[in-house]
């Protein structure tokens, strides 16, 4: 580990993270660590909701024949 950052909590995460902490048995920091990791990996994946009802036209967009929905 190389950075350390102070971050004030509210009494009720902080009650929580002691919580899960004691309850896991992992350090409050791992707990934040994870948090944070998995925060970056949905960022990561939601970045195309962005376009989410952008895009216009049919709903069946195939043009193939035998793909069409009757």
């Amino acid at each position: 580990m190389g950075h350390t950052t102070t971050v004030r909590l509210t009494e009720e995460l902080a009650a929580w993270l002691d919580e899960v902490a004691s309850r896991t048995g992992l350090s409050r920091g791992r707990i934040i660590r994870d948090q944070l990791e998995r925060a970056r990996a949905n960022a990561r994946n939601g970045s195309f909701m962005k376009l989410a009802g952008v895009v216009r036209g049919p709903k069946d967009l195939s043009s193939r024949k035998g793909f069409t929905r009757s």
